[in-house]
């Protein structure tokens, strides 16, 4: 081998020696960076004449696909155990538990001792004025859980139109990625950087829709659903969704009063099982506003139904004529069943004994028909209120079965139900999160352990002394042949 030769080797040795210092270097400083892979240099021997020499192929990232692919899935599925966590959550704290005073069953129960008090004493316009305010107490509870529900609703509609904006931005940023990738292949440059950058954006995507993402020629990526809708491939999808605002408990979007999603103009269902959407941070909202929220309003309803029902009827009061309102009554007028959706954002206390109406509290002891008021110490119309308040009567509908409860017990049951729901979604929750944490375990198995990159960077050090010995020593002989 000449002297030429060897300095040739020498030199293209320390520049792969230089190069690969600069990758190791960042990988360390990149250790704990979001969506970084990495990297190694990829070198094979010179093919240049008899020299030899090192040749430099490029950088190559290192990521599992299958790690990360199961990773974001793991996003979409935390995502959604989280956001519907947090709906019942507020739920629960809005109608209380049974054994909070204030909550439903609580406010039912104070009710039914109130009533069985003035039974006592059906002279005392104190005690039929507490029977009031109790009931006034119970139809405002009932409104305030309708209204949160619907504000629920109201706030995942918003949502919605938010995260859908957000994941349109992302499409199109990915798709610009693969653009930029694409044309740094074809002219030879690094992309291991443009694809960190991609990488996050793909991450995000995951978050908001369980994904899969497709490779591509040219470095490309394609994106779709787990339920089959296409994201990108080659061209971004138009995402398009219409926000309303404020939601009333008859809205829905199987009426046309809710806005859906459409996928380059193509209408997409948006239930929790085949929803294009569902599964992740969006899918968590639209099962809020269209299913969750939907089902709790149902079973308000219903209790709400049966608590007015018990009073409306000639049996519970004979004075009354059939059609009129009871005790309880729907926005001031008696109640239709064919009207029964949003029943208890609409629940009033008659006004005939209302103490802020007309104040006629003696009806509750002689009845709402009553032309005037009878005998103060005739307890027998309170009598009939208290047993319609504990006669166990079947639900004519929500969620609740067949089984024959009192008014007290539904509004329990209802709680019940509630709470139960939301120590499940707990458990979904802490299941999510433990699995996406093994999850992100595995993803950092194969990322930068910063021992194994230290000790790589010292063999490069030594690689790189040899090579400048090297060189140091070939200009030692053409000195020696120069002085010859």
């Amino acid at each position: 081998m000449s002297i030429s030769s060897a300095l040739s080797n020498a030199l293209s040795g320390l520049t792969a020696s230089a190069r690969s210092a600069e990758v190791l270097s960042s990988n360390i400083a990149n250790a704990s960076t979001e969506g970084y892979g990495r990297r190694t240099l990829s070198q094979s021997a010179s093919e240049y004449g008899y020299s030899g020499g090192v040749k430099l192929n490029g950088i190559t990232r290192h990521v599992n696909p299958v790690t990360i692919s199961e990773r974001r899935l793991a996003d979409a599925g935390n995502e959604l155990a989280t956001g519907t966590n947090a709906f019942y959550t507020r739920l629960e704290s809005a109608v209380g538990t049974p054994d909070q005073a204030d909550s439903l069953s609580g406010l039912m129960a104070s009710f039914e001792s109130t009533l069985a008090t003035a039974t006592g004493a059906p002279d005392s316009d104190v005690r039929l004025a507490n029977v009031s305010q109790d009931a006034a107490r119970i139809a405002d509870a009932f409104n305030d859980a309708s209204d949160t529900i619907q504000g629920l609703r109201s706030e995942a509609d918003t949502k919605i139109g938010r995260m859908v904006d957000e994941l349109s931005g992302l499409l199109e940023q990915t798709e610009e990625f693969n653009r930029k990738i694409s044309l740094a292949i074809n002219q030879g440059q690094e992309t291991a950087g443009l694809e960190d950058a991609r990488h996050q954006l793909v991450d995000r995507i995951g978050e908001l829709v369980p994904i899969r993402a497709v490779p591509r020629d040219r470095g490309g990526v394609a994106l779709y659903t787990t339920n089959g809708a296409v994201l990108l491939d080659g061209k971004a999808a138009e995402i398009e969704f219409n926000e309303v605002g404020t939601i009333e408990a008859h809205m829905t979007a199987a009426n046309g009063m809710l806005g859906g999603i459409t996928i380059n103009g193509y209408a997409m269902r948006i239930d929790s099982q085949k929803g294009a959407l569902s599964g992740g941070a969006i899918g968590a909202q639209f099962a809020i506003r269209d299913e969750l929220a939907v089902s709790a309003q149902s079973d308000l309803d219903a209790a709400a139904r049966s608590l007015v029902e018990r009073f409306q009827n000639t049996t519970t009061d004979p004075t009354q004529a059939a059609g009129d309102a009871g005790i309880f009554t729907d926005a001031g007028l008696a109640f239709n069943t064919a009207n029964e959706v949003g029943l208890s954002g609409r629940l009033e206390l008659n006004d005939l004994v209302d103490i802020d109406g007309t104040g006629e509290t003696w009806r509750l002891r002689d009845g709402l028909g009553a032309a005037a008021p009878g005998d103060a110490g005739d307890a027998t119309q309170l009598n009939r209120l208290l047993d319609a308040m504990r006669e166990s009567l079947a639900p004519v509908s929500g969620s609740f079965g067949p089984k024959n409860v009192s008014m007290t017990e539904l509004s329990g049951k209802f709680l019940s139900n509630v709470s139960s729901a939301r120590v499940q979604s707990d458990q979904e929750v802490v299941f999510a999160s433990a699995q996406l944490a093994s999850l992100e375990d595995m993803e950092l198995l194969d990322g930068v352990d910063t021992d194994q990159e230290l000790q790589r960077l010292m063999l490069v050090e030594q690689a790189y002394a040899a090579n400048a010995r090297l060189i140091q020593a070939a200009d030692e002989m053409l000195d020696a042949l120069l002085r010859l």
